[in-house]
Protein backbone atom coordinates (compact mmCIF):
# COMPACT_ATOMS: atom_id res chain seq x y z
CA UNK A 1 0.00 0.00 0.00
CA UNK A 2 1.41 3.35 -0.62
CA UNK A 3 1.74 6.18 2.14
CA UNK A 4 -0.24 9.19 0.71
CA UNK A 5 2.53 12.23 0.25
CA UNK A 6 0.74 14.53 3.03
CA UNK A 7 3.05 17.60 2.24
CA UNK A 8 1.50 17.28 -1.54
CA UNK A 9 -1.82 16.63 -0.81
CA UNK A 10 -2.23 19.75 1.93
CA UNK A 11 -0.12 22.17 -0.16
CA UNK A 12 -2.48 21.35 -3.04
CA UNK A 13 -5.36 22.23 -1.12
CA UNK A 14 -3.59 25.20 -0.05
CA UNK A 15 -3.12 26.09 -4.03
CA UNK A 16 -7.03 25.72 -4.50
CA UNK A 17 -7.95 27.83 -1.36
CA UNK A 18 -4.97 30.40 -2.59
CA UNK A 19 -6.89 30.16 -6.07
CA UNK A 20 -10.12 31.14 -4.86
CA UNK A 21 -8.77 34.31 -2.85
CA UNK A 22 -7.87 35.68 -5.53
CA UNK A 23 -11.04 35.28 -7.09
CA UNK A 24 -12.41 36.81 -4.29
CA UNK A 25 -9.83 39.69 -4.17
CA UNK A 26 -10.60 40.53 -7.56
CA UNK A 27 -14.47 39.81 -8.06
CA UNK A 28 -15.23 41.67 -4.29
CA UNK A 29 -12.72 44.14 -3.97
CA UNK A 30 -11.14 45.00 -7.20
CA UNK A 31 -7.86 44.13 -5.55
CA UNK A 32 -5.79 43.01 -8.13
CA UNK A 33 -2.12 43.73 -7.34
CA UNK A 34 -2.39 41.65 -3.73
CA UNK A 35 -4.11 38.80 -5.86
CA UNK A 36 -1.76 37.91 -8.02
CA UNK A 37 1.15 37.95 -5.00
CA UNK A 38 -1.55 35.51 -2.91
CA UNK A 39 -1.76 33.09 -6.08
CA UNK A 40 1.83 33.43 -7.03
CA UNK A 41 3.23 32.33 -3.62
CA UNK A 42 0.45 30.41 -2.42
CA UNK A 43 0.53 27.79 -5.47
CA UNK A 44 4.13 28.10 -5.61
CA UNK A 45 4.63 25.97 -2.89
CA UNK A 46 3.29 22.79 -3.80
CA UNK A 47 4.50 23.45 -7.21
CA UNK A 48 8.40 23.36 -5.74
CA UNK A 49 6.89 20.12 -3.22
CA UNK A 50 6.01 18.51 -6.42
CA UNK A 51 9.34 19.29 -7.93
CA UNK A 52 11.45 18.15 -4.98
CA UNK A 53 9.68 14.34 -5.95
CA UNK A 54 11.95 14.42 -8.98
CA UNK A 55 14.94 15.92 -7.47
CA UNK A 56 18.50 15.81 -9.29
CA UNK A 57 19.91 14.96 -6.45
CA UNK A 58 19.42 15.42 -2.72
CA UNK A 59 20.97 18.88 -2.08
CA UNK A 60 18.37 19.72 -5.31
CA UNK A 61 15.30 18.00 -3.31
CA UNK A 62 16.00 19.93 -0.08
CA UNK A 63 16.64 23.36 -2.09
CA UNK A 64 13.20 22.85 -3.65
CA UNK A 65 12.14 22.10 -0.07
CA UNK A 66 13.42 25.50 1.11
CA UNK A 67 12.18 27.63 -1.43
CA UNK A 68 8.50 26.37 -1.05
CA UNK A 69 9.36 27.06 2.55
CA UNK A 70 9.94 30.42 1.71
CA UNK A 71 6.99 31.27 -0.63
CA UNK A 72 4.93 29.55 2.21
CA UNK A 73 6.14 32.21 4.28
CA UNK A 74 5.36 35.13 1.49
CA UNK A 75 2.22 33.54 1.43
CA UNK A 76 1.62 34.65 5.30
CA UNK A 77 3.22 37.84 5.09
CA UNK A 78 0.08 38.46 2.08
CA UNK A 79 -2.71 36.94 4.63
CA UNK A 80 -1.68 39.08 6.94
CA UNK A 81 -1.71 42.18 4.81
CA UNK A 82 -5.19 40.91 3.92
CA UNK A 83 -6.36 40.95 7.15
CA UNK A 84 -4.88 43.37 8.25
CA UNK A 85 -5.95 46.42 5.36
CA UNK A 86 -8.98 44.42 6.45
CA UNK A 87 -9.58 42.57 2.67
CA UNK A 88 -9.94 38.82 5.15
CA UNK A 89 -12.76 38.89 7.96
CA UNK A 90 -10.76 37.68 11.35
CA UNK A 91 -12.52 33.90 10.41
CA UNK A 92 -11.29 33.76 6.32
CA UNK A 93 -7.40 35.29 7.55
CA UNK A 94 -7.99 32.76 10.92
CA UNK A 95 -8.39 29.64 8.55
CA UNK A 96 -5.82 30.51 5.52
CA UNK A 97 -3.73 31.02 7.91
CA UNK A 98 -3.50 28.09 10.06
CA UNK A 99 -3.11 26.14 6.77
CA UNK A 100 -0.42 28.18 5.78
CA UNK A 101 1.40 27.78 9.38
CA UNK A 102 0.70 23.89 8.69
CA UNK A 103 2.06 24.11 5.58
CA UNK A 104 5.02 25.91 7.33
CA UNK A 105 5.74 23.37 10.48
CA UNK A 106 5.75 20.20 8.04
CA UNK A 107 8.30 22.05 5.50
CA UNK A 108 10.30 23.46 8.27
CA UNK A 109 10.62 19.85 9.75
CA UNK A 110 10.80 18.52 5.83
CA UNK A 111 14.06 20.67 5.27
CA UNK A 112 15.46 19.53 8.91
CA UNK A 113 15.34 16.54 8.32
CA UNK A 114 16.48 16.15 4.76
CA UNK A 115 19.45 17.99 5.61
CA UNK A 116 20.33 15.59 8.68
CA UNK A 117 20.33 12.84 6.45
CA UNK A 118 22.70 14.92 3.91
CA UNK A 119 25.09 15.18 6.61
CA UNK A 120 24.94 11.24 7.84
CA UNK A 121 26.18 10.13 4.44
Amino acid sequence: MVRENILRVKSFAFAIRAIKLSKFLKKEHKEYDLASQVIRSGTSIGALIRESEFAASKKDFTNKLTVGLKEANETQYWLELLHATDFLTKGMFTSLNADCEELIRILVASVKTSKQLSTKQ
